[in-house]
């Protein structure tokens, strides 16, 4: 009995081997098959070009707006008001007990100068004047006994002119002599030094025991009770600029926007900068310093055209540009940035005329949509859908 299985036995063993080699084969063949069409779909798709989705947040539409014609300016305030204490006399200083953002008073002692020798000019002037008065009185004395000579013929009228004489020179020299006391006595009024305005002490330079010299920077005073920013703008946007134009500035570190004015504009254009520098005031507030960073806009008066955010443009060449869509492909289009605007606080940019290539309805990428090299194909929202719809 085992001797009539053993070759059944034999012939199954071998079928299935040979299927098993069968099935590998059959497998093997079927994923080098998938490897090659997925190849295939590759290098086809590496020979397509890429087409990149845009949504309805990356586009805005150029439209004929009415905006607010503004002029962008920048600067650093500057307090209206600030004063540099200087010593007038040389000489050891005392008597410094304030320091910076401290606040003092028009009029307040600030420091004293070592007082000994103007004390002691002025002493010494003081007794030259009256000994200069002395000399006044002798000659005047003289003269009269001499006007009362020559009446009588004791003397002649020379003698009478020499005593005249002898009066000019002695009252010239007390006037002289009262001119060094006056001198005397401002100096020794030099020596206290006091605070010329109402305000803080931005800067103290010097220490109680120094000595200073003449003109030797002892304190820097700031009133900030008013500002006013300097801005430099071009002569072009200089030209539309006028007193009393508002303006909006945000400065650092405060929340809220800050109303401003055109006080004044300089006459002169800067040498070396070719700008025109347009002084704005502005009233005190809370947390505002001296030499704080400010930026905005002043509103120059009402402009009407087509318009798109100022956003839009990009700055990554050497002239601005605006990355538009044009038969379904993206075309950079320069522009100039000089019409500029606001419109419900968002900046704007007023496309001028000459950009031909540029008009109403056509489709901007807004910066959120990143840069798309020029030429690259696009596609724009919904035309998917169309697309699949039509092929339904």
């Amino acid at each position: 009995m085992p001797s009539s299985r053993s070759p059944w036995l034999k012939w199954l063993l071998l079928a299935a081997l040979v299927a098993a080699l069968a099935l590998g084969v059959a497998r093997a063949l079927y994923k080098r098959k998938t490897q090659q069409a997925a190849a295939q779909t590759a290098s086809l798709a590496l020979q397509q070009a890429a087409i990149f989705q845009l949504s309805a947040n990356d586009l805005v539409v150029v439209q004929s707006l009415d905006i607010a014609q503004v002029t962008p300016i920048s600067g650093s305030l500057k307090a209206v008001q600030t004063a540099v204490v200087k010593a007038k006399v040389a000489g050891e200083i005392t008597g410094l007990n304030k320091r910076e953002g401290e606040t003092v008073t028009a009029g307040e002692v600030l420091a004293r100068i070592d007082s000994t020798e103007a004390q002691a000019r002025v002493r010494q002037t003081e007794q030259q004047a009256q000994a200069a008065q002395a000399q006044v009185g002798i000659a005047r004395r003289a003269q009269d006994n001499n006007r009362s000579l020559v009446k009588q013929g004791f003397i002649s009228a020379t003698a009478l002119d020499t005593s005249s004489g002898n009066l000019a020179v002695a009252e010239a020299n007390h006037q002289a002599a009262l001119a060094a006391w006056e001198i005397a006595r401002k100096s020794l009024a030099d020596t206290t030094l006091k605070a010329p305005l109402s305000g803080q002490v931005a800067t103290r330079l010097v220490q109680n025991g120094e000595r200073v010299g003449v003109d030797a920077r002892v304190y820097e005073l700031v009133d900030l009770s008013a500002f006013e920013l300097e801005a430099a703008i071009t002569p072009a946007q200089a030209a539309t600029v006028q007193p009393g134009q508002s303006a909006q500035l945000q400065i650092e570190g405060l929340p809220a926007p800050v109303e401003a004015r055109v006080s004044r504009i300089n006459p002169s254009v800067q040498a070396g900068s070719r700008s025109v520098l347009v002084y704005l005031k502005l009233p005190a507030g809370a947390g505002m310093r001296q030499g704080l960073f400010a930026q905005g806009t002043i509103v120059t008066g009402q402009l009407k055209g087509p318009a798109v955010p100022l956003s839009s443009v990009r700055n990554d060449k050497p002239q601005p540009y605006l990355q538009v869509v044009k038969d379904g492909r993206i075309a950079h289009i320069p522009v100039n940035l000089e019409r500029q605007g606001t419109l419900d606080n968002e900046p704007m940019l007023l496309i001028n005329a000459s950009t031909a290539s540029l008009g109403l309805g056509d489709q901007v990428l807004r910066v959120q949509a990143g840069l798309i090299p020029a030429g690259e194909a696009v596609q724009l929202p919904g035309a998917a859908a169309s697309s699949a719809a039509a092929s339904n």
